[in-house]
This record gives structure tokens, C-alpha cells and sequence, in this order.
């Protein structure tokens, strides 16, 4: 009997670890051709693959600590479809080869509804952790930004959405980062209350020139846990 029960409690675990994955939300670059009119100081995007490259390092780490756990990479499309168009480049083709590469599952989305409901869809419990890569400020995730309007969004996750996420699907302990601007100046609280998990998130603007020297994008302030 007891050899019996301890069978079943490996088999537990052991479903419950295969289970285990790892989201990655993604947000889109502006446009050059807005960018340039603006001031240097106030300019963004200059590399359309930020937020991209951020995503695949990401991806390295959990490699390394979690092995092959199932990775699930959201990506806001429209950006990369506009910027890729304006570049002439193939951006969303790259985007698919790097998921096929690091061995995640890629979800194309284009609104922050669709963002949610990609979110929503994994598995109860399964979330062990979540990460944020892209344009905000202290009350949106900002999936576009600059790339049909500049300097606006007409996609993004306001702190007021973030109810509609369910927190059931996230794992007892789950880890969640924002690497955007700002937004442990007041959407950390909102995911906080809505999901019950802490946010890390920046209190001030967050630095993605570091990429270049292989280094995780950096707070201009400091981390908000």
C-alpha cells in the first residue's frame, strides 16, 4: 500500500513538472519613419529586435535552470509585420525561426485582448513564470507604440484589464517580471491584487542598450518586488 502511494505521488510530480511552462509576452517597435521626426532624446526603436532579443535571452535562462520545459512566446504581430514592411525586411519570418530554434511555442497576437486569451489559455497551475518585454508605462503594457501613430498606442494591457486574467493558471511560487517602463510605479499593485502573485517591475525607465554587451535589460531607477 505504501509503495503504492508513494507511486502515485511521483506520478503527481512528475505531471505536474512536464506541466510546468514559461510565458513570454513580447510588444512590438515603433516606426522609424515616426521616430525620426521626434527629438534624439525622446527617439526609440532604433533596432526593430529589442524586445525580441530580450525574449530569446529570456529564453536561454529558463533553458539553463528549468531544461526543457515548454516555453510559450506571445508576440505582438502588427509591429513587427509594419516595421519589417518598412525595413524591407522579414521580420515576422525571423521571429518564427528563432521560436522554432529555441524550441517555443509561438502565438501571434494583435490586441490586448488576444494577448489575455493566450495568457488565459495555459494550462491551471502551469505558469511557473512570467515575463514582459516591451513599451509601457506605470498603468499599460503597451503592445504597439509608435507604430501606427506616433508616440501612442492603439494596443495594450491597461492595470485594469489585468482581473480578466485568471489566476488560476499560475503555479504556487510563479516568478513575474516586467522589463518595461515604469511599471512598478503602479501596475505591479493592480497584478498583485488581480492574480495574487507578485510583479517585479521598474520604478523608473528601463535600458535595453545593454542587450548589445549580453546583459538582461537594466531599470534606470530601481526593481519594485
Amino acid at each position: 500500500m505504501r509503495k503504492f502511494i508513494l507511486t502515485l505521488l511521483l506520478l503527481s510530480l512528475t505531471s505536474s513538472l512536464s506541466q510546468a511552462r514559461h510565458v513570454i509576452l513580447c510588444g512590438g517597435p515603433a516606426l522609424r519613419s515616426w521616430e525620426d521626426l521626434r527629438v534624439d532624446r525622446d527617439q526609440h526603436d532604433r533596432w526593430w529586435a529589442n524586445f525580441v532579443r530580450a525574449s530569446t535571452m529570456r529564453m536561454g535562462e529558463i533553458r539553463k535552470v528549468y531544461g526543457d520545459a515548454p516555453v510559450v512566446w506571445i508576440v505582438y504581430k502588427p509591429g513587427y509585420t509594419k516595421r519589417g514592411y518598412e525595413d524591407g525586411k522579414p521580420y515576422t519570418q525571423w521571429i518564427q525561426e528563432q521560436a522554432k530554434k529555441r524550441g517555443a511555442k509561438l502565438k501571434w497576437v494583435s490586441s490586448g485582448s488576444g494577448a489575455i486569451s493566450a495568457i488565459n489559455s495555459q494550462p491551471k497551475g502551469s505558469v511557473k513564470t512570467f515575463d514582459f518585454f516591451g513599451h509601457s508605462n506605470k498603468h499599460c503594457f503597451l503592445l504597439d507604440y509608435g507604430s501606427e501613430i506616433m508616440a501612442a498606442s492603439k494596443a495594450w494591457i491597461h492595470e485594469n484589464d489585468l482581473g480578466r486574467i485568471r489566476s488560476s493558471i499560475f503555479s504556487k511560487g510563479a516568478i513575474c517580471q516586467s522589463y518595461g517602463c515604469h511599471t512598478g510605479e503602479s501596475m505591479s499593485g493592480f497584478w498583485k491584487r488581480a492574480t495574487g502573485i507578485t510583479l517585479v517591475g521598474a520604478n523608473g525607465k528601463t535600458d535595453y542598450v545593454v542587450l548589445s554587451k549580453g546583459l538582461m535589460p537594466k531599470v534606470m531607477g530601481s526593481w519594485v518586488y
